[in-house]
C-alpha cells in the first residue's frame, strides 16, 4: 500500500508529539535443557555461556532497528525453558544460584528482565518444580531482573490446589522478604490458569514449553488457532 504524505505527517507527529514507542521487545526460543549436567556449577556456567552468547547482539541489533526506524524501543528482554526443567536433582540453595546466574547474565547482557525462572504445574509437581517453588522467595528477593512464572491450571487437567495452597504462602513470603522495596518481588511473578506458549509478556515469559490445545480447550472460536 502506498504511503502518502498525510500518513508520513501523522506517524512524525505520533513520534515527536505523543511520544510513540516501542514499549520492548523480547528474545525467546534459548532452551536450556541442553545446559544440564551431573555437575551443578557446570550447570551454571552452561546456563550463563547460552544465554549470552545466543542474546549477546540482542541490545545492538534493537538500537539498529530503533534509529533506522527513528522509534525508541523502551526495554529489551530475554525469555528462556523454564527453569525447573534443570533443577530436578538440584537442592533449594542451588535453585537460588541458578536464579543469581540468570540474574547475572541479564546484567552482563544489559536486559531488563530476563523471565522463565518457571514450572509448569497444572498436571503435577515433579522433583524439579517443587524445588523451583521452595526457592521462589528468596530467588526474587536477592536478584533484580529475574521474573518467575507458575502454571497451576488448565482448563482440560483442573486446578492443581496443592500448587495453588504452596503459593499463598510463597507470594507472603516473598511480599515480606521485598517489603523495603514495595514488595517488588510480588511484581516478579505470575501465576498462570491456561499459560499460552512462548509467551513473551513479563513477569510471565517462557518459552519452548507446553502442549498443544484442542480448540474445545481453548475456546476461541477460530479453528486455525490450535493447529
Amino acid at each position: 500500500m502506498p504511503i502518502g504524505f498525510t500518513e508520513i505527517q501523522e506517524t512524525i507527529r505520533m513520534v515527536e508529539m505523543e511520544h510513540l514507542d516501542i514499549r520492548t521487545v523480547t528474545m525467546g526460543g534459548i532452551s536450556l535443557q541442553d545446559c544440564a549436567d551431573h555437575d551443578f556449577e557446570k550447570v551454571k556456567e552452561n546456563v550463563y555461556q547460552k544465554i549470552t552468547s545466543y542474546a549477546k547482539d540482542l541490545q545492538k541489533t534493537a538500537n539498529q532497528v530503533a534509529t533506522e526506524y527513528g522509534v525508541p524501543i523502551i526495554n529489551k528482554r530475554v525469555a528462556i525453558s523454564p527453569a525447573a526443567e534443570l533443577l530436578g536433582r538440584a537442592t533449594k540453595q542451588q535453585a537460588i544460584e541458578l536464579a543469581k546466574t540468570l540474574d547475572k547474565a541479564a546484567q552482563s547482557l544489559n536486559v531488563d528482565f530476563i523471565g522463565g525462572f518457571s514450572a509448569l504445574v497444572h498436571k503435577g509437581i515433579s522433583n524439579g518444580d517443587q524445588v523451583l517453588l521452595d526457592a521462589l522467595p528468596e530467588a526474587l528477593s536477592q536478584t533484580e531482573r529475574v521474573c518467575a512464572s507458575i502454571s497451576v491450571a488448565t482448563t482440560r487437567t483442573g486446578i492443581n490446589m496443592d500448587a495453588v495452597a504452596q503459593l499463598g504462602t510463597i507470594i507472603h513470603q516473598t511480599a515480606v522478604l521485598t517489603k523495603d522495596n514495595n514488595s517488588i518481588g510480588c511484581a516478579k511473578l505470575v501465576v498462570f490458569c491456561n499459560p499460552v506458549e512462548d509467551n513473551p509478556f513479563m513477569a510471565g515469559a517462557f518459552h519452548g514449553a507446553g502442549g498443544r490445545r484442542s480448540c474445545s480447550e481453548c475456546r476461541c472460536q477460530w479453528t486455525w488457532c490450535c493447529s
